[in-house]
């Protein structure tokens, strides 16, 4: 039903939540009662005068009446609807129940933002309890330590009569680990308990390189110009901590730097905006391969493109080596990512150029083109067997670009926070139930 059209249910609602019967806010606005019960019905335009009068009467804004709730409230519940799955949800009449029911809408809307944010919670936590390396060698620390404790006293209780060398040995053996265990679980405890959210906490070269990367936008304007190496740029990043990291680091910027000499920043802008975002043409224009293009796509600034792409990238084992998010395309921050992701099915048909309309699992049916390539990594040889990588640009699908829904393909991020049922290539079972 069209907004306007509700202005009748608006003011029916309004009067109930003041305690007015309908014949008493007839009288005080001048007309009657069964003139007001066509309006309340939906029955009767109203404006002018009269929708001023009974807005003063009723202590509102003449707006809340014509206008009803907020546009982004009406999106709030049919995102709801849509993400329940739940086929009777009159998603039509949204906003015939935000008129009428203001004060409960907003409930509703609240209650899936909520659990919303609740669902991003326990897959972060779950990611971060599976695959943390900090968290794991700090649980493995404190274990061992205790082990080791363990041993110590079950000696000292267990042995009788040991020569004074021996037990003064086990002696500070003993309180050497108990030093060594009240730090760790002190290190431990202060790890847990930091509340700074906002902190990334990585452990890995990897995801050192993927913070440095992220801190950049993923460009890097003096790789563009040519004004600095990226050894200049790897050895002024606070980011980078360790060797490993600053090592890999290096490996992605002399790529970049690679990529940004085959296609400059302004002529491939234009080229984008004449052909769009069509990796073959752009491909050919260049003289390029495709996952060079898909670097590159990825590597614009913001502002360049209408909206976010992502990148993943994998080697034959499907470790994933490089990630660049997007809003709504959940990335594992490590390996064990879902194996129906278009990524990996590259892996099986080398060079062929692959396209996938996916949708990940969640309330919120969000769509993307997923474009995969693979190729061999390094020149071929008679005496080796070829080493392949794969990588995959990410695209949302704007709305009204929905395609036929049997087409499009559910994918997970991994299976651990993967609530879909029925699915072939599940490797454990899910800590989320189907629709959590």
């Amino acid at each position: 039903m069209p907004r306007d059209t509700l202005t009748g249910s608006r003011i029916r609602e309004r009067r109930a939540i003041k305690g007015l019967r309908q014949a008493d806010l007839a009288r005080q606005v001048g007309i009657s009662p069964s003139y007001l019960n066509l309006i309340e019905h939906n029955r009767r335009r109203i404006g002018g005068k009269l929708l001023v009068d009974i807005a003063e009467v009723l202590a509102v804004e003449p707006s809340m009446l014509t206008e009803g709730a907020e546009a982004a409230l009406i999106a709030t519940l049919r995102e709801a609807a849509a993400g329940a799955g739940v086929a009777i949800a009159e998603t039509d009449r949204a906003e015939e129940f935000a008129g009428r029911f203001p004060g409960w809408a907003e409930v509703l809307a609240w209650s899936h933002r909520r659990i919303a944010s609740l669902e991003r919670t326990v897959e972060t936590l779950s990611d971060r309890l599976t695959h943390d390396p900090r968290l794991a060698a700090s649980l493995h620390e404190v274990l061992s330590t205790a082990a080791a404790i363990r041993s110590t006293a079950s000696i000292l209780a267990e042995t009788g009569e040991l020569e004074p060398e021996w037990r003064d040995r086990f002696h500070r053996n003993l309180n050497e680990d108990s030093a060594r265990l009240a730090d760790s679980s002190k290190a431990l405890v202060n790890y847990l308990d930091d509340n700074r959210m906002g902190e990334d906490h990585r452990g890995a070269p990897q995801e050192e390189v993927e913070g440095f990367m992220a801190a950049n936008g993923h460009h890097f304007p003096a790789l563009e110009r040519g004004t600095e190496t990226p050894e200049v740029i790897v050895a002024a990043a606070p980011e980078l901590t360790g060797r490993a990291a600053r090592q890999v680091a290096r490996a992605v910027l002399d790529q970049y730097a690679e990529d940004a000499a085959k296609m400059p920043l302004a002529p491939f802008q234009r080229e984008v905006k004449a052909v769009g975002l069509d990796p073959l043409a752009l491909a050919g224009a260049f003289d390029v391969d495709l996952p060079a293009v898909f670097r590159r796509i990825a590597a614009l600034p913001e502002g360049v493109l209408s909206g976010e792409v992502g990148l993943v990238i994998c080697d034959a084992s499907g470790s994933i080596l490089f990630r660049k998010a997007v809003t709504g395309f959940a990335l594992p921050r490590h390996g064990e990512a879902c194996p129906l992701w278009p990524l990996f099915a590259a892996l099986n048909r080398p060079l062929v150029p692959i396209r996938r309309r996916v949708s990940q699992q969640g309330r919120t049916a969000v769509e993307f083109d997923c474009l995969a390539v693979a190729w061999p990594d390094g020149p071929p040889g008679f005496e080796r067997d070829p080493l392949y990588r794969s990588i995959m640009l990410i695209l949302p699908v704007r709305p009204g670009e929905g395609g036929n829904a049997a087409t499009v393909q559910p994918v997970g991020s991994t299976c651990r926070v993967c609530p879909r049922s029925g699915c072939e290539a599940r490797r454990e079972p899910s800590i989320l139930s189907e629709g959590f």
